[in-house]
C-alpha cells in the first residue's frame, strides 16, 4: 500500500545524499528554533485539553502535549512535571521514550540498505555468524526484516527474571550496568517464543541485535551511527542515547512509577536509573519538539528513499495495533490515518503521531506508567486531537 506520496516529495536518492537533502530542507531547518518557540496559541483545543484533564484524574502526575498543525504549533500541560515541588510540564522538557527509540534504530538500518550494505531479507547470521545460537534459536532462519517487524520469534530477554526489569526488585537493581552480550547471551538461553516469521511477538532482542548489526556493518558504536546520522543533522538537541548515563538532562521533571515496579499509588519516583539493559530497544532520551520534528522529517521522505520508506510502512496486524519496521499505524475514531510510535517504560509513557502527509503531528507525554499496560489515555488524548471538528 502506497501511503506515502504526495505532492512535494524529494526525488528518489540515494546514499548519505537525503541527509543532506534533510538539512536543506525547511521542515528540517525549522528545528533550530528553540524548543518552546513558537507554540502558537497558549492552551490546547477544549476536546484535547478535555482528555488531558481526563489522563490527570485517572492517575497521571501530569500530561505534555505538543503539536504541530499546518503552520499553528502548540504546547499545552495539565497538572505537575514534579509532586514535591509543583512545577508544571513545560515544552523544553526532557523525557525518557521508551519504545520510540526502535523508530530511530529501524531508520539507521534502513539507510544501511539504501546504501547497498544490507538488504532486510538478509538472514541476522550474514552480518552477526554464529551469534543467534542456542535452545532452538538459529540466526540461518532470521531475517532483518523480522527483527524489525517482531516476527522473528527470538526470546525477548527483558521477560527473563534474571535481569530484575519488574516488579519491586528493580528498585535495587535499577543502577546496574549490563553489556549487549550479556542481554543477549540472556535470550539465548531460552527457547524462542515463536518459529521465525510465523506471528507478531514483541520482543527488545530483536533490537539489541539490530544495533548490533550497525556497528557489525559500519565498524562504529551503535550511539556513534545514531549521532552522525540523525541526531546531529537534524538538530535534535534535546535528544540523547544515554548508555549508562542515569540522569536525564535538564530541564526535566520526575518520573513516577506503579506499573512496572508493581508499587501501589501514588507510585515511587524512579527518574534516575541505568538504562544499559534498553539500549537500542528503549534508552534514549528526547523533547516533544524533537520528536514531533524527527516523525516529520522521517515521514516527509527526507531520510529515507522511496523504496526504503514503503518497506517501513509495510505493516502487520497484531491486538496493540498495525506494526511496520520501527513505526506502528493507528487509525483514529474519525477515521484518520496515524503514524509514529508508543513507548511505555519506568515512569513514563510516550505517544507521537503524525498524519501521513506530516501535516498535523503530536506528541504525548505521562510522567507516570500506571496508565501504560492499556494505552487508552495517550491514544484517547490523540484521538481528541485529530478528531477535533470532524
Amino acid at each position: 500500500m502506497r501511503l506515502l506520496a504526495g505532492r512535494g516529495r524529494p526525488a528518489l536518492v540515494s546514499g548519505a545524499a537525503w541527509l543532506a537533502a534533510a538539512l536543506l530542507s525547511p521542515l528540517a531547518s525549522a528545528s533550530a528554533a528553540a524548543p518552546g518557540d513558537g507554540e502558537g496559541v497558549p492552551t490546547s483545543p477544549a476536546a484535547t485539553r478535555a482528555a488531558m484533564v481526563e489522563a490527570v484524574r485517572r492517575g497521571a502526575p501530569g500530561v505534555l502535549v505538543t503539536v504541530v498543525d499546518g503552520t499553528d504549533r502548540w504546547t499545552d500541560s495539565v497538572g505537575v512535571a514534579d509532586r514535591r515541588t509543583g512545577r508544571p510540564p513545560v515544552a523544553a522538557d526532557h523525557f525518557r521514550v521508551a519504545s520510540v527509540t526502535k523508530t530511530f534504530t529501524a531508520t539507521l538500518l534502513l539507510q544501511l540498505e539504501a546504501e547497498g550494505r544490507l538488504s532486510v531479507e538478509d538472514t541476522v547470521e550474514k552480518h552477526l555468524p554464529g551469534v543467534v545460537r542456542g535452545h532452538g534459536h538459529d540466526g540461518r532462519r532470521v531475517t532483518v526484516r523480522q527483527l524489525l517487524n517482531h516476527t522473528s520469534g527470538i526470546y525477548n530477554y527483558l521477560n527473563d527474571p534474571a535481569l530484575h526489569q519488574y516488579g519491586p526488585a528493580w528498585l535495587t537493581h535499577r543502577h546496574q550496568t549490563w553489556t549487549p552480550e550479556e542481554l543477549l547471551a540472556v535470550a539465548m538461553s531460552k527457547p524462542p517464543t515463536a518459529a521465525p516469521g510465523e506471528r507478531f511477538v514483541y520482543s527488545n532482542t530483536n533490537y539489541l541485535l539490530a544495533s548490533m548489526i550497525v556497528e557489525r556493518i559500519t565498524g562504529n558504536s551503535y550511539e556513534h551511527e545514531l549521532n552522525q546520522r540523525l541526531i546531529t543533522p537534524l538538530g535534535l538537541h534535546g535528544t540523547s542515547s544515554p548508555g549508562t548515563r542515569e540522569t536525564v538532562p535538564r530541564p526535566s521533571g520526575r518520573a513516577y512509577s506503579t506499573a512496572q515496579t508493581q508499587t501501589p499509588p501514588p507510585g515511587v519516583d524512579v527518574t534516575e536509573f541505568n538504562p544499559s539493559a534498553l539500549r537500542a530497544a528503549g534508552e534514549m532520551i528526547s523533547t516533544a519538539h524533537d520528536l514531533n520534528h524527527f516523525y516529520g522529517t522521517l515521514l516527509s521522505g527526507r531520510l529515507l528513499p522511496m523504496a526504503q520508506l514503503r518497506t517501513m510502512t509495510t505493516t502487520i496486524p497484531d491486538l496493540t495495533g498495525d506494526h511496520g519496521l520501527g513505526l506502528m499505524r493507528m487509525t483514529t475514531s474519525c477515521g484518520i490515518e496515524l503514524w509514529g510510535q508508543r513507548g511505555g517504560g519506568y515512569g513514563i509513557e510516550v505517544l507521537s503521531v503524525s498524519t501521513h502527509d506530516t501535516h498535523h503531528r503530536m506528541t504525548v507525554y505521562l510522567n507516570t506508567d500506571a496508565l501504560a499496560l492499556a494505552g487508552t489515555a495517550v491514544r484517547n488524548i490523540a484521538d481528541a486531537e485529530f478528531c477535533r471538528g470532524r
